[in-house]
């Protein structure tokens, strides 16, 4: 059978929670219904989804997958399948892998890898440099997601810092450019003077002292600034700090802002005083900060001068995480479980159903200008995720699926779980296995 049918479930899509049904032909959404008006459909694979919630597959629009050449931590085939298994049916990798996509010839070959491997649909960011505007100005805007600029160094040695490089990219770059925003002339003085007074020994809790509020809204003011000069599509990823919020706006639509911004489930989550238990474990580029800097941050997003949620997916190997604070690498795994802790905040009564759903799915989809994604809609590609709200997930090492074999979330227990998802109308995931017989599909934009 071609056609399956998903009924009595509660959908989730647009602003609004009803009970109803949705009608899959292919890869694509056929229909819509309300319970009450479901008509007698021959032909068609039920799936009885009684207390169940239907959401449109979550969009992550910042993962780290690792391939190619750090693949040691991650590879596009282990952390897109733990993406799927945590309802992302999307996502959009970084560029600052080994070799670096600073060439259109190393963004194809990661297309290339993507569609033999990843069973979500994918995108992938080109990497700017201080020297390589050609290939930046070469880029497709209607195949590839976005330029990523890195106006921090973070992990892997694509810093922008030269400051006629930056204007003339942003000047001249008619896609979107997303920005990692720290001042690295802030946190080298930082890491300078840290190192002299605590020596190797330092503990973790001074991370957000040294990659500082001040380092992120310098560099984010700067880069608003350039947008604004030159009209660029900025998006700046990984909100930190309660300051930076401010230089966002909520009193346009998003469809028509020129500057929009991400939160990250790790800064909706932790804050310092979670060093002390989780050392290493929640070691960010930029930092987990205050409890204020949380609460702003959380503000922010629920009055919508933040637009996006996603994850900064970025895992590091067991053993690199255990080193002492001057080696052990920033980044942690999240992907399969970013649904499942923006369910625990809606329990909590912290973020609307809906507005999660708008947070990870629809706005993703506007903010990104993602073609026929992103909502529960006649047309539109069949990326679908069944939530069980009454069945808890438990976080243990046995239940992971990264590569890297570790979560900052071990010894949680989620409320929720997810049950199934589709991806291009194909079950992928059925809350145990995978049916991996097909692969996702590269995302295509309207612009």
């Amino acid at each position: 059978m071609s056609k399956t049918l998903i009924q009595n479930t509660t959908i989730v899509n647009e602003g609004k929670s009803f009970v109803g049904s949705v009608l899959i032909d292919g890869p694509r959404i056929e229909a819509v219904f309300n319970q009450e008006n479901t008509p007698p459909i021959d032909d068609v694979a039920i799936i009885d989804a009684t207390g169940l919630i239907l959401i449109p597959g979550a969009i992550d629009d910042q993962v780290h997958f690792r391939e190619p050449g750090l693949t040691q931590k991650g590879e596009i085939y282990t952390e897109a399948k733990a993406a799927v298994a945590g309802g992302v049916t999307s996502f959009m990798e970084m560029p600052n892998t080994n070799p670096q996509t600073t060439t259109q010839k190393e963004l194809e070959k990661k297309f290339d890898r993507a569609s033999a491997c990843s069973l979500a649909n994918h995108s992938f960011f080109f990497g700017a440099t201080n020297d390589n505007l050609d290939q930046v100005l070469a880029t497709d805007q209607r195949n590839v997601c976005g330029v990523k600029i890195f106006m921090g160094s973070s992990t892997g040695n694509m810093l922008v810092d030269n400051e006629q490089t930056l204007s003339n990219i942003f000047a001249k770059t008619k896609m979107l450019i997303a920005t990692h925003c720290e001042d690295e002339g802030i946190i080298r003085a930082n890491l300078k003077a840290f190192h002299e007074k605590y020596g190797d020994g330092m503990s973790f809790d001074k991370h957000p002292i040294i990659r500082s509020a001040e380092a992120c809204y310098k560099s984010s003011s700067a880069a608003v600034a350039l947008a604004k000069k030159h009209d660029t599509r900025l998006h700046i990823l990984h909100i930190s700090t309660r300051r930076e919020a401010e230089l966002f706006t909520n009193d346009i639509p998003l469809k028509d802002k020129r500057i929009t911004a991400e939160a990250c489930i790790h800064h909706l989550w932790f804050s310092d005083s979670d060093y002390a238990t989780k050392g290493a474990n929640i070691k960010w580029n930029p930092a987990v900060k205050t409890s204020e800097d949380r609460a702003g941050i959380w503000q922010a997003l629920l009055d919508n001068r933040i637009d996006v949620i996603a994850t900064d997916h970025a895992p590091h190997t067991i053993e690199e995480k255990s080193d002492n604070y001057w080696n052990a690498p920033s980044g942690g795994p999240l992907v399969q479980h970013s649904v499942l802790a923006m369910m625990d905040f809606v329990n909590q009564g912290k973020i609307s159903l809906e507005r999660m759903v708008e947070k990870m799915s629809h706005a993703v989809a506007e903010c990104f200008q993602i073609e026929q994604r992103g909502y529960i809609r006649p047309g539109y590609f069949a990326d679908l995720v069944l939530i069980d709200p009454k069945k808890s997930t438990s976080v243990t090492r046995e239940s992971l699926l990264y590569k890297c074999g570790w979560s900052p979330f071990e010894g949680h227990n989620f409320s929720s779980s997810i049950h199934s998802t589709f991806i291009n109308g194909r079950k992928v995931f059925d809350g145990n296995g995978f049916d991996e017989s097909r692969t996702g599909l590269a995302l295509t934009f309207s612009r």
